[in-house]
């Protein structure tokens, strides 16, 4: 079964880094990903630009609007996602635990809906 694993992290956290402390991070995070890889588990993921990059999309009564940022201020923002395969939910957990951010921030677990196409 396919599972997002999301991580949220205080961006302001990375913008206070020393170079020093960010390549340890970086680095940190390169070691899980070539794990992962290595056993199989991973599926896809990336890393988000800043929450101030985004812009959050509403349609209401037909009308398309968009606003700076994501829709509620928060302590957490979403930083970067990881897209594995695990055996189950269990699973899924011990490698989300793995994740550096799982320090500093939290990882939120989530399966993957499949639905069923019809030939």
């Amino acid at each position: 079964m396919q599972y997002l694993l999301m991580i949220y992290e205080n961006e302001q956290l990375y913008a206070d880094m020393t170079p020093e402390q960010s390549a340890q991070v970086l680095r940190a995070y390169d070691e899980y990903t070539t794990a992962i890889q290595a056993s199989g588990h991973m599926r896809g993921g990336d890393a988000l630009e800043p929450t101030s990059t985004a812009t959050t999309v509403r349609v209401r009564e037909g009308k398309t609007l968009t606003t700076d940022g994501p829709f509620a201020e928060t302590r957490e923002q979403l930083g970067g996602y990881y897209v594995v395969e695990a055996a189950d939910l269990d699973e899924a957990i011990k490698l989300a635990a793995r994740i550096p951010g799982a320090k500093t921030g939290s990882i939120e677990v989530r399966p993957i809906m499949v639905f069923d196409k019809a030939p």
